[in-house]
């Protein structure tokens, strides 16, 4: 067992911190052994922050600084939320929110030929895997995993889709579940889909049950775990009155 951390450092996670601040002093963190992700740099026993954003931390001991951007730049493997703008004979040219259209090629879906090809129309919503990204070329795009299988992509049907920013879908996708999925989830039945583009979609049943799930997804942003539960907790008593 290390040595217990001292309440400095614990006391900033998921708080906001600034290009600057000491986040984690290392000489109250003895026997440890510390991953430092992106925004954070180390000199000699103090780690600070080198951009603005949230203090993140997942165990063992891994911290890093989530910036929130509304702006998407595409990365290689990303899964995304995709909307359909025009469709030609090889292509799908598909919105992802990033600086510009990305390509969705008509053969790139599981077990993909000229003859099956998928038609969709303008508007349609599709959850893509982002599979090639060169500086000054269109995004490509796919409907499948890294082996060939549909694995979830390919197109939303019904639901509702609404935009955030691109640290609200990370913290959503992130493992463990965070804590408003996690309480949502043990009393509301729905489906979701989190490109890490800033784009969330929800479907369920009942119309109600969508609004109060966006509600608190919207939410949850700036809110640490405990709020995250307290404010599932409050909508849901809201709807049992």
């Amino acid at each position: 067992m290390g040595t217990e951390v001292s309440t400095s450092p614990t006391s900033l996670i998921d708080q906001t911190v600034v290009p600057g601040d000491v986040v984690l002093d290392l000489s109250n963190m003895t026997n440890q052994t510390i991953k430092l992700g992106s925004g954070l740099f180390q000199d000699n026993d103090a780690i600070s922050a080198m951009r603005a954003g949230k203090l993140r931390y997942t165990k063992p001991n891994k911290y890093w600084v989530e910036s929130s951007h509304k702006r998407y730049i595409p990365r290689p493997e990303d899964a995304v939320l995709g909307i359909v703008v025009d469709s030609k004979s090889d292509n799908f040219w598909v919105d992802i929110k990033g600086p510009q259209l990305a390509l969705l090629p008509v053969l790139a879906f599981e077990g993909g030929t000229r003859r099956n090809i998928p038609k969709f129309e303008v508007g349609t919503l599709l959850y893509v895997r982002v599979v090639k990204t060169n500086t000054g070329m269109n995004p490509e795009l796919s409907c499948t995993d890294a082996s060939g299988k549909a694995a979830g992509f390919g197109p939303l049907k019904d639901g509702f889709m609404f935009e955030t920013s691109t640290g609200l879908s990370r913290m959503l996708l992130s493992s463990p579940t965070c804590p408003v999925l996690e309480a949502l989830g043990k009393k509301l039945s729905f489906e979701t889909a989190f490109g890490l583009n800033g784009r969330v979609w929800v479907h369920a049943a009942a119309p109600r049950v969508v609004i109060i799930v966006a509600n608190a997804l919207m939410n949850s942003e700036t809110l640490s775990g405990t709020q995250q539960r307290i404010m599932v907790e409050k909508l849901l008593e809201k709807i049992s009155e």
